[in-house]
């Protein structure tokens, strides 16, 4: 039975693409691995079909803790039963390259997103120098690779002339019914709460909206959240949930109305992505506002969701949000047209993909 190795930089728990991939893998036939990192809010993780190992590291955050996690993760690789490798995005491919290098095994890169154009990576010059450099040296040593969207995969063979397979984000089927939503209209986001995700003009917009938002997750920007909550006085109106563990999640979602798919367009990262969220909101039932990217319209386009948006502005937030609250039979057709396009968009048909991939190369 051949072992594949994944490795992130999280701790496990709400990493819900490697979940199901590892998921897939395991139950493909093959032996998976995700490897994570343990932090001291960690909870124990639930057993899975597949092994799992955090790392423990001194260092919390910074470049310490990319150093010595990226130390520790090639030294643990070294010495692991594996017959490939899989690095998952920038923050791990050093170590999966140098340790596959040095056993032979074969290697494969998983870009989750664009990393070097990230909006808190490509606005600050020396950072994006540094990461830029990495890619520059990592991925043309990475034969094989898959990633979430066209656009990526296109921008990975014009730098780097690496032929990538496209598998989605897209979520496990699941049978949603009448779910029964929250007397107070609810309005939810769900994933990293980092920069470049519009809390910043998000979260005022609430004050012209007559419903509850639900932030649900952590990430660089939770702090900068909590402090306009507080400044613009919404505490009544927006809860910070922190993160929120995905079977939490698969139960809250489809009790809310309305969720939110908001990136600003600083970073092609941004501007082309295809979150998780996006297709989250679809399986769960509830219609989105989502910005209207190329990525997403595509895929509007083709199945009609969700409301779009052409930019991410405070007013026009939240005029979309008001229109899907009180237009009661545009809410109706695209919470009909979300369960109709579940049966197309899930998870059961992308990891076809996934196995021929890992198939076509052990």
């Amino acid at each position: 039975m051949p072992h594949i190795v994944f490795t992130v930089t999280n701790d496990l728990s709400y990493d819900q693409r490697m979940q199901r991939i590892c998921s897939s893998v395991s139950g493909a036939g093959y032996s998976a691995m995700l490897v994570g990192r343990k932090l001291k809010s960690s909870s124990a993780l639930p057993l899975q079909n597949f092994t799992q190992k955090r790392l423990n590291c001194i260092f919390t955050k910074g470049a310490l803790l990319y150093l010595e996690y990226n130390i520790r993760l090639f030294f643990y690789l070294l010495f692991t039963k594996a017959d490939a490798f899989c690095a998952i995005d920038l923050d791990t491919i050093l170590p999966v390259y140098f340790a596959s290098a040095a056993r032979g095994k074969k290697r494969v890169y998983d870009a989750h997103e664009l990393f070097t154009e990230q909006k808190e990576i490509v606005t600050r010059r020396n950072i994006h120098r540094f990461w830029l450099a990495i890619e520059q040296f990592a991925v043309p040593k990475f034969k094989y690779g898959y990633t979430v969207n066209h656009f990526i995969k296109e921008e990975f063979k014009r730098r780097y002339g690496a032929d990538y397979t496209i598998v989605r984000n897209l979520p496990l089927r699941q049978n949603i019914g009448e779910a029964i939503k929250k007397n107070t209209p609810t309005i939810i986001y769900q994933g990293a709460v980092n920069e470049g995700r519009s809390f910043e003009t998000l979260i005022p917009a609430m004050k012209q909206v007559n419903a509850k938002l639900l932030i649900c997750g952590k990430g660089n920007f939770f702090s900068q959240a909590k402090a306009l909550i507080a400044k613009h006085q919404l505490e009544d109106k927006i809860e910070l949930k922190g993160a929120v563990a995905p079977h939490a999640l698969q139960q809250l979602t489809p009790q809310c109305h309305i969720g939110v798919t908001l990136f600003e367009a600083t970073g092609l990262n941004q501007y082309h992505s295809l979150a998780n969220r996006f297709f989250d909101y679809m399986m769960a039932g509830i219609p989105q506002v989502c910005v209207n990217y190329p990525e997403y319209a595509l895929i509007h386009k083709q199945y009609h969701f969700c409301e779009l948006i052409d930019n991410t502005s405070e007013e026009t937030i939240a005029q979309a949000l008001n229109k899907l609250l009180l237009d009661d039979v545009l809410y109706k057709t695209l919470e009909a047209n979300c369960l109709t396009a579940a049966a197309f968009l899930n998870w059961r048909e992308e990891e076809k993909i996934l196995i021929g991939f890992w198939k076509g190369i052990l």
